[in-house]
């Protein structure tokens, strides 16, 4: 996948405390282990957390989302069992904003829009099919997306995701005619050369568990011609 994973020196920490770590994901990394084998950036995370600190046996780290593997920036960890199921309930209550930026192919018509449709999630495929009525199996997806820059051949997205469904945002996208650079499984001509897509998960904002203050996080872009042009 990326030509660059993360590992315990590399590590880029976009905020952390006693409580939590958050994490600017780099294409490729996977957050979970899974059939492939790769290390994990849980486990890639613990060993951050157990050299920085000297913590002898093993270090607890709690997984509160995912993303996928192509895509780019914001995971949060709990880094006690105390805040785990705090931040899980901040997730599931939707009170955690989470805001994305995309590179889409060609430019929207709509220069601002909400996307309704009901997904369909084949695990075989590893794919999510998008439907504008409700079939059977399917779940409500619901996203927000503002066009905030226009470059050449590619239009930058800022999404604000309602429903957390599984490749939501690629799915969607793509079913109205506007895939995600690099995005091969959902309709873009060509892959990125890390395999990465130019999905990055921008921004998150919620209360602090423990703390109980307003936490805003920004993740900076991954570090690309394209990415840079957005930026400028």
């Amino acid at each position: 996948m990326s030509k660059v994973l993360s590992n315990k020196h590399n590590l880029q920490v976009l905020y952390e405390d006693n409580h939590l770590i958050v994490i600017n994901k780099r294409a490729g990394d996977i957050v979970q282990g899974d059939k492939t084998g790769d290390t994990p950036l849980s486990e890639v995370v613990k060993e951050y957390i157990k050299d920085k600190y000297k913590k002898p046996g093993n270090v607890y780290l709690g997984v509160v989302h995912r993303l996928d593997r192509p895509t780019t920036g914001i995971v949060l960890f709990a880094k006690t069992s105390k805040a785990l199921p705090r931040l899980n309930k901040i997730f599931a209550t939707k009170e955690a904003k989470k805001i994305y930026w995309a590179l889409v192919k060609d430019y929207p018509s709509k220069k601002q829009d909400t996307l309704v449709h009901w997904m369909v999630r084949n695990p075989k495929q590893n794919k999510s099919y998008a439907h504008k009525n409700e079939v059977p199996d399917s779940k409500k997806a619901v996203l927000h997306y503002t066009v905030i820059k226009e470059l050449n051949n590619y239009s930058l997205l800022e999404i604000e995701l309602e429903t957390g469904r599984h490749h939501q945002i690629r799915s969607q996208l793509s079913s109205i005619g506007y895939p995600i650079k690099g995005d091969l499984k959902y309709g873009f001509n060509r892959s990125n050369p890390d395999a990465g897509i130019h999905l990055h998960a921008r921004k998150l904002s919620f209360i602090h568990p423990v703390k109980k203050e307003l936490l805003e996080i920004v993740a900076p872009l991954p570090n690309d011609s394209l990415w840079s042009a957005c930026n400028s």
